[in-house]
């Protein structure tokens, strides 16, 4: 009987200690819902301090017993110095609480940059926190998880006339970003922008958010996803059109070894080519299929560059001549990063002439209403293009398919 009260006992002492880490008393839902409540206390205390450049603040949420932990948010807080912040938040909008007394959540920061956002943009954290002396306080980040460029070491800024680039140095050897390569991709976001402008000048903010993190293994951080599937992507805009949830950050990510090896030209269209996303994003959504979105991404990109479709689509022009004329359109899966180079490619360039095609046939102003009349469709891609393919170019599918493998052969035959 007595060692039975004593198990009992323990068992006691043990859910009461796990009731107080939760932070509140009943059942483990309620538990939960409080931690909710003060973790989201604590995130709100440090968007104060952000907002109100106060390091001190900042640093009191973080485990005082991490000295790694909070030496690497004091660089974190340096960087985000830098940026020219208009509005930063936090909201939680799950948490976990584990057996360990850890609580698992995941955040929604929502920041705005002075001069290139138009309003306050999304992105989602996975944070770790702990009970400690009555409180929560930040441990770490969730494994894994997205690291933003702030959080990714040194970070500096550089502004130009249409383009905020930022870039991160974490100490690795491995790191090729220098200033030259940085002067390069401002350079060509001060020039893209203008070239985009003036053919799409509807509802964005003629400026572009430019990120180059150190290394491949640093978008790879960016991205919260494996670096080597995007090993030979110089390249890409984070973001989402209408209809698919909260609008995130639109940013464009370098990788600053694949960039590197273009030439200016090269350069010069990629930057332009992802410009034109973050341009077009408000009226690209599920119905928009990829190749009229990258598409029209190369089109702007190859705009003055005398670049002839033979030399910007050697894939292409060498399976025309082989006889080897593509039976449709892309499709959405060609475009996925590992579905091979000569794939990859050709796609891309059979997309471009595409729209080229259109362009020449019918006019820039028809190229352009054709890709916002179909984003502003249903999410029924296939049905959102047959339509605007009639209101704007008065063709079916197949009378447009039959039209661009003619181009095809014309151009690259």
């Amino acid at each position: 009987m007595g060692l039975q009260r004593f198990g009992y006992l323990r068992w006691c002492v043990g859910a009461l200690l796990i009731v107080l880490l939760a932070g509140g008393c009943g059942d483990s839902e309620d538990g939960n819902e409080r931690a909710r409540e003060r973790v989201g206390e604590v995130l709100d205390r440090r968007a104060v301090a952000v907002r109100n450049n106060d390091l001190h603040g900042y640093l009191a949420v973080v485990d005082p017993g991490s000295g790694q932990q909070r030496d690497h948010q004091r660089e974190v807080f340096q960087n985000l110095r830098r940026l020219p912040l208009a509005h930063w938040s936090y909201h939680v909008t799950d948490l976990e609480l584990r057996e360990d007394g850890l609580a698992y959540t995941q955040v929604r920061l929502r920041y705005q940059l002075r001069g290139f956002d138009p309003e306050p943009v999304t992105a989602t954290e996975e944070l770790v926190f702990t009970h400690r002396d009555g409180d929560w306080y930040l441990v770490t980040e969730r494994p894994g998880s997205p690291r933003q460029l702030w959080e990714q070491g040194r970070m500096s800024v550089h502004q130009g006339s249409h383009g905020l680039v930022l870039s991160a140095d974490d100490g690795d050897a491995a790191n090729v970003v220098t200033a030259r390569m940085l002067r390069r991709v401002g350079a060509a976001a001060d020039v893209a922008v203008p070239v985009v402008a003036e053919r799409w000048p509807r509802g964005w903010a003629r400026s572009v958010v430019v990120e180059v993190p150190g290394t491949l293994y640093g978008v790879g951080q960016r991205l919260g996803t494996s670096a080597e599937s995007y090993e030979g992507i110089a390249a890409l805009t984070l973001g989402k059109g209408k209809g698919k949830g909260g609008r995130p950050a639109d940013r464009i990510v370098v990788n600053p070894e694949a960039y590197g090896e273009l030439s200016d030209t090269g350069q010069q269209v990629v930057m332009t080519h992802e410009t034109t996303h973050v341009a077009t994003r408000k009226h690209t959504s599920d119905a928009t299929p990829m190749w009229l979105s990258e598409g029209l991404g190369d089109w702007f990109g190859y705009l003055g560059s005398g670049r002839s479709p033979r030399t910007a689509a050697p894939k292409l022009t060498s399976a025309v001549r082989d006889g080897r004329v593509p039976e449709r359109l892309p499709s959405d899966r060609q475009f996925a990063y590992d579905a091979g180079a000569e794939t990859l490619g050709m796609a891309y360039e059979g997309s471009w002439l595409a729209c080229r095609m259109i362009a020449e046939e019918w006019g820039e102003e028809r190229l352009m209403e054709f890709y916002r009349k179909v984003g502003g469709k249903s999410d029924d891609q296939r049905a959102a293009v047959e339509a605007a393919l009639g209101d704007v170019l008065g063709l079916d599918r197949a009378e447009f398919t039959a039209r661009w493998r003619d181009y095809l052969r014309s151009e690259l035959g």
